[in-house]
């Protein structure tokens, strides 16, 4: 689905990606994890082409996207929801998704398909963004993200600052996701927040992928999570 291989992405002169490489196959969720600073936010940045990497390949379900311009990159079915939300605050959430469904034209049926993932949007349709709870305007960053229709969809730190409850939620809909067919990178830096719903971990240090491993292989070695993230879990 995606092949991402050797991509250098510089901040000015600074070097922040060091021929990063990561592949992640349809119905499948690969989480980058690492400490601050590892460089897991420039990866989504550069496979988008927000920031336009040097140098490297970046291929989509068997097309080069590396020439892409940034805006038509999501048009080719990648749905992105940024750290932070990004939410249009002064919207309502509707028109927030039909931000979502302009990208590529899409209509009634993506809407549709988009919110029942998160029914309890439908009462919050004609609320302004930021008057929404945390984890309501999570939904609405998702749901966003869907509207796109995408093929594969990368999510920044999803569950930053929210109840458990609403954490629960979102790994229910990512779990969804994976069974209908689409591929998900998930960046995060907390090894509890992914272990229930990723498939395999990729550990990004100093810009590169280091390491990969299966859930049950991090599980069964804890000198990994030690090593690239400088913690213990349980």
């Amino acid at each position: 689905m995606l092949q991402i291989a050797n991509l250098n992405s510089f901040y000015g002169n600074v070097q922040v990606l060091r021929d990063f490489s990561v592949s992640v196959a349809a119905g499948e969720i690969l989480c980058l994890l690492g400490r601050n600073g590892a460089g897991k936010t420039t990866a989504l940045k550069s496979i988008l082409g927000l920031l336009p990497p040097r140098s490297g390949r970046r291929v989509l379900d068997g097309r080069d996207i590396s020439d892409l311009p940034a805006e038509d990159i999501p048009r080719q079915g990648i749905g992105y929801v940024p750290q932070g939300r990004r939410l249009f605050t002064e919207l309502t959430v509707r028109e927030n998704l039909e931000v979502g469904l302009m990208t590529r034209g899409s209509g009634k049926a993506a809407l549709e398909r988009a919110v029942s993932y998160f029914p309890k949007l439908t009462e919050r349709f004609g609320q302004q963004a930021g008057t929404l709870s945390g984890g309501e305007q999570s939904m609405v960053a998702i749901a966003r993200a869907l509207c796109v229709e995408p093929r594969l969809i990368m999510l920044d730190e999803p569950t930053e600052g929210l109840m458990p409850s609403m954490i629960q939620a979102i790994r229910d809909v990512v779990s969804k996701l994976r069974s209908d067919g689409v591929a998900v990178l998930l960046v995060e830096q907390r090894i509890d927040a992914v272990l229930p719903v990723a498939d395999r971990i990729a550990f990004m240090d100093q810009g590169r992928v280091q390491a990969e491993a299966t859930v049950a292989e991090v599980k069964a070695n804890p000198a990994l999570v030690q090593k690239y993230l400088g913690v213990g879990h349980g």
